[in-house]
């Protein structure tokens, strides 16, 4: 009875380690769509940024003034006169951990013409709810300017593009975008704002599913679970949480060309601390402007590996960027400008971690400009190496990011600043008359190898958990052992009740 009831305790204790080896044996997990080498795609967002801007710069005065900005992901598309009849070429255009992202290419164009949102457990044609659940690829626009109040979260299946060019388009209302469990999702050129939380009804998510949903948070949009994902040139304000979240092992991510204003939590990557998945999580964040009115998270990080790239950060009132966890913060060529408050100067902020644990986190400042007594505080391993390159490097103006920024958000919207260029097709309303199209296979978004602009500096380092070591492993066997050869030498074994036959 002793024995059966030590064997018990030990069993117990045992179980107690179990969180503990999935924690350190996480490194052999990877999503779907993770990449193997994320410092191979920060190199390659370098490539492209200053091909961009060597092509812009050989360019005339009258050219430039047309289209080129050295933004590689708008010049992708935005020459092109006949843009319209060729809408799908934007597939071809993402760069960064979201390359690649096809959206609804392929599919047939879908012209929503009902603003409404009546029914979302049986949604009616004509209406942007009705086109997201569809289990095709579709490439949505719209017929002319709406105001999308939702009744509730507005969920997608997989294979999805919104592009709202040449419409003035606004998503608000209750729950807002959802992206859970689903791939290839591409979101273009639409305001999304006043978000609020919503749910415990049933809402359609496939044509032949509908589900009870519980309360959603108020996110602008929302990813969970999801993989191969797009936002560009999106404005986004005023939602009850956060304007984007991913979360849940939601990886392979581009958050590019987009304003963001007036919000507290901004941007989380990363469901929580104790979340191993994560891990895998990769997100690109590039030539967005972080305007008037936000307070933190541009983002708030949790593992993973975050490439912050090419933005502007106008002020916050907190922090810019966080994380817990060791999530990998890669910061290139990026703006920040502090605010008056002398208490938030800092760019980073370690969250609920002391000095110990995240001395060895790899967070990098590359070529970043820091204005109005701003500064990064980094760490990792390499840093002495990472400096003595940077410090070769002639610092470039701050000009170059005004230019990859200045079209950020919805085109023709104003700036906090000063207004970007126009472009034909923008900013009219009316009817827009397209056929579908299957699209062409582009030459992406840039090439070459031209000068490196911004000098940017890759070093090395990984997101992922460390390996178990050896004295943990060590323990744990001796703990076995001491377990079986406890059991056998009371002639125990084959009588204990959890191992009989």
């Amino acid at each position: 009875m002793k024995l059966s009831n030590f064997c018990v305790l030990l069993i117990c204790h045992f179980t107690s380690f179990i969180p503990f080896i999935i924690e350190t044996t996480a490194f052999n997990l990877t999503l779907p769509h993770q990449h193997p080498d994320p410092e191979a795609v920060a190199e390659d967002v370098k490539r492209r940024v200053n091909a961009s801007l060597s092509r812009r710069n050989l360019l005339s005065i009258q050219e430039k003034d047309q289209c080129q900005t050295g933004n590689p992901i708008d010049d992708c598309w935005r020459c092109d006169p006949n843009w319209a009849n060729n809408r799908q070429r934007l597939a071809d255009c993402a760069i960064g951990f979201g390359q690649g992202t096809l959206g609804g290419r392929g599919g047939q164009i879908y012209v929503v013409t009902d603003s409404s949102d009546h029914n979302p457990a049986n949604p009616t044609p004509g209406t942007l709810r009705y086109a997201v659940i569809q289990d095709q690829p579709l490439w949505i626009i719209f017929s002319s300017d709406m105001v999308i109040k939702l009744k509730h979260e507005l969920i997608f299946n997989s294979y999805k593009t919104i592009d709202g060019r040449g419409a003035n388009v606004h998503i608000t209302g209750n729950g807002c975008i959802t992206l859970q469990h689903v791939t290839h999702i591409i979101i273009h050129n639409i305001h999304v704002h006043h978000c609020k939380p919503s749910g415990n009804t049933n809402i359609a998510s496939s044509p032949t599913h509908v589900g009870q949903r519980g309360e959603s948070d108020g996110d602008g949009i929302s990813i969970s679970g999801s993989q191969k994902i797009w936002i560009d040139h999106c404005s986004l304000s005023y939602c009850t949480d956060g304007l984007i979240d991913a979360i849940l092992g939601s990886t392979a991510i581009t958050i590019s060309n987009n304003h963001f204003t007036h919000h507290n939590e901004v941007m989380l990557l990363g469901h929580n601390d104790k979340y191993v998945l994560d891990s895998g999580m990769q997100v690109t964040i590039a030539f967005n402007h972080f305007g008037v009115g936000l307070v933190q998270r541009m983002p708030r990080c949790r593992r993973g590996y975050i490439h912050v790239v090419n933005n502007d950060f106008t002020a916050w009132e907190m922090y810019a960027i966080g994380g817990s966890a060791n999530p990998t913060i890669n910061s290139q060529g990026n703006r920040y400008t502090a605010p008056a408050d002398y208490n938030a100067k800092e760019v980073t902020k370690r969250v609920d971690t002391n000095e110990g644990e995240w001395a060895d986190w790899n967070w990098r400042t590359d070529e970043d400009i820091l204005v109005n007594g701003a500064f990064f505080v980094p760490s990792g391993a390499g840093l002495s190496e990472q400096y003595s390159k940077a410090s070769s490097v002639e610092p470039r103006s701050a000009r170059l990011i005004t230019e990859l920024t200045m079209n950020a958000g919805v085109f023709g919207d104003p700036r906090d600043d000063s207004g970007g260029i126009s472009n034909p097709g923008f900013s009219g309303a009316g009817t827009s008359t397209v056929t579908p199209t299957t699209g062409t296979q582009g030459t992406g978004a840039g090439g070459g190898t031209d000068g490196d602009y911004f000098g940017m500096i890759f070093g090395s380092g990984s997101s992922l958990p460390r390996p178990p070591t050896s004295i943990s492993l060590i323990f744990l066997s001796l703990l076995i052992i001491l377990a079986l050869s406890t059991i056998t030498n009371n002639g125990a074994l084959l009588s204990f009740p959890l191992l009989s036959l």
